[in-house]
């Protein structure tokens, strides 16, 4: 389809497509706008109840519920109302039954900055997810950018002390990273783990895989990207999209310096 025919749908949306007995030529502009107020209104409601019916299939009916926030559940259902595309509904849906569960779990800043998410910054998030790691017991989530070897005597027969995951090789350029930064859902800087103990093993675990580190010498840390306060939220409702491959070339990285158990 031309860029034309793409252009003139649009006029469907704006009122000036004749429909049934409406002609926009046949109606002045306060008739037209009346007709796109009443189609966009139509378009709202039939958003709120399909993200409505799809909270009922994520509502246990053998846990009490709780009531909502007045002031909340206002500003949610005229957020939700705009959310057109359905796998962005289905999220909307997961917060709505996920409050009336157990309040207090999603903030209004979170569901700000998932109204102005768009279907392919959501794709992003996803894929960011499959290739984050929690170390040992910590619940919060970091997508490792590199590790760095601080000191030692091997530092001296290296080309770089620095060795890089290599994100851009797996669907997740710095140009991915800056769109969830300006999203604010990930801060903007890198982070520093402390200097992890030679000799003592720990836990990486990804979406569906664990690993076992245990690093050969001192002078270890890792480099990572942390999610803010409304990622972390975010992250429990996006199914992370495992990467097999992405996890493969992890071990082959970190096997320079660390024992990997899978």
């Amino acid at each position: 389809m031309s860029a034309r025919k793409k252009a003139l749908l649009l006029a469907r949306v704006i009122g000036l497509a004749s429909e049934g007995d409406y002609r926009p030529a046949d109606s002045s502009v306060a008739e037209r706008a009346l007709h796109r107020q009443r189609k966009t209104l139509s378009q709202y409601q039939s958003n709120l109840e399909s993200i409505f019916t799809m909270a009922l299939e994520f509502t246990p009916s053998d846990v009490t519920g709780s009531d909502l926030d007045v002031d909340w559940s206002h500003q949610f259902f005229q957020m939700a109302e705009q959310i057109h595309g359905r796998k962005m509904q289905q999220l909307w849906a997961k917060i709505l039954a996920s409050e009336i569960i157990k309040p207090g779990n999603y903030s209004l800043r979170t569901l700000t900055t998932l109204r102005q998410l768009t279907l392919r910054e959501a794709v992003i998030l996803e894929k960011a997810l499959g290739m984050s790691v929690r170390f040992n017991q910590e619940p919060r989530l970091k997508l490792l950018n590199s590790y760095k070897l601080t000191g030692g005597v091997k530092q001296y027969f290296r080309k770089s002390t620095t060795s890089t995951m290599g994100l851009s090789q797996f669907g997740m350029p710095y140009s991915n990273i800056l769109t969830l930064i300006e999203a604010g859902i990930l801060y903007s800087s890198e982070f520093e783990t402390g200097l992890l103990e030679a000799r003592s093993p720990m836990t990486l675990t990804l979406s569906d895989s664990q690993l076992r580190l245990t690093p050969k010498q001192g002078h270890l840390l890792f480099n990572y990207y942390r999610f803010t306060p409304i990622g972390d939220e975010l992250c429990s409702l996006i199914t992370p999209r495992h990467d097999s491959e992405y996890c493969n070339h992890l071990c082959q990285v970190l096997k320079m310096d660390f024992k990997v158990e899978t």
